[in-house]
């Protein structure tokens, strides 16, 4: 488990986090989501003592990482997939982990395989891909076969093989009883791969919540509705609180009223219906919602539609 507690960093007069609080939980996937300088790599760094707080703890199994006596072994890392000797093999950077760790041999071929190195183990890291740094630095988080895994950006740069893996290894992760933290700002692979969300903004707790939940309290959108008779449909649902609009020329979007009360209202009056569906935002509209007042940095196109 991790367990963040009043976590507070200040650079000067600049507050990176502020007073944040949080767990993720040993069974289960918990996402770490904000926009670009939120404070979600800074926390990350807190959490495994590269950064000291300015005030607030951060625990990984009841203890600060660096009282841990076998840290590798407690929880794995991915900050950074690069941060590795171009000079050096796949193989030698990971035996050079383990030799430091006591992590045997085997248990190096074993991450190798489990990453999908195994043809490149022998390969300098300097000619790697950004995908298979990846899958390097995943297999480094891995080698202590550690409780807690917390992993920044894993599927970045990976094909789509590669994140279709990244996200089965988590969730098998997970089901083990491990504790997964992720961070990631690809919301399509968050909605599948994460049972809880910990959302923040400018250093903030923004939310805390599960994947359904967040989306739940989202308003919908509407009704989509196809049907031969756009115009004669529309003008049958007209009622105070009812709002709907083209939005093809055989398509319409209404709002204020349900998929049931739309059906039977073209049933009664026989207008054909080709598709009636409720359409609900998806996990990156809820989160740019619950995250527009705490953007720091805003295109040029944002400033204008807003």
């Amino acid at each position: 488990m991790i367990e963040v507690r009043g976590l507070t960093k200040r650079y000067g007069d600049r507050t990176a986090v502020d007073d944040l609080s949080f767990t993720a939980p040993a069974g289960q996937v918990t996402g770490f989501l904000g926009p670009n300088g939120a404070g979600k790599s800074t926390t990350m760094r807190m959490i495994v003592g590269l950064d000291a707080p300015t005030s607030g703890t951060a625990l990984v199994n009841g203890k600060p990482y660096a009282q841990h006596r076998a840290p590798l072994q407690e929880v794995g890392v991915l900050l950074e997939a690069k941060a590795v000797h171009p000079g050096r093999s796949a193989f030698n950077h990971l035996m050079a982990l383990a030799y430091t760790h006591g992590v045997p041999k085997r248990r190096v071929e074993e991450v190798i395989d489990v990453a999908g190195l195994h043809d490149v183990a022998h390969k300098r890291v300097g000619a790697f891909s950004l995908g298979m740094g990846q899958r390097l630095g995943i297999a480094a988080a891995l080698l202590g076969d550690p409780a807690v895994v917390m992993l920044d950006e894993p599927v970045n740069g990976l094909d789509p093989e590669g994140v279709r893996w990244v996200r089965e290894l988590l969730r098998g992760l997970a089901a083990e009883g491990r504790t997964v933290m992720l961070s990631s700002h690809l919301m399509s692979e968050m909605a599948q791969t994460a049972d809880r969300l910990v959302v923040v903004g400018r250093g903030r707790l923004l939310a805390e919540t599960t994947v359904d939940a967040l989306v739940e309290q989202s308003e919908e959108k509407g009704v989509r509705v196809a049907t031969g008779e756009p115009a004669r449909l529309r003008s049958l649902l007209a009622a105070p609180g009812v709002t709907v609009t083209s939005t093809g020329a055989e398509r319409l979007m209404v709002s204020g009223l349900d998929t049931r009360r739309i059906g039977q209202v073209a049933a009664e009056h026989q207008v054909p219906l080709y598709e009636l569906v409720t359409e609900s935002v998806s996990l990156e509209e809820a989160f740019m919602n619950l995250t527009q007042d705490a953007v720091e940095y805003h295109s040029s196109d944002t400033r204008r539609a807003a």
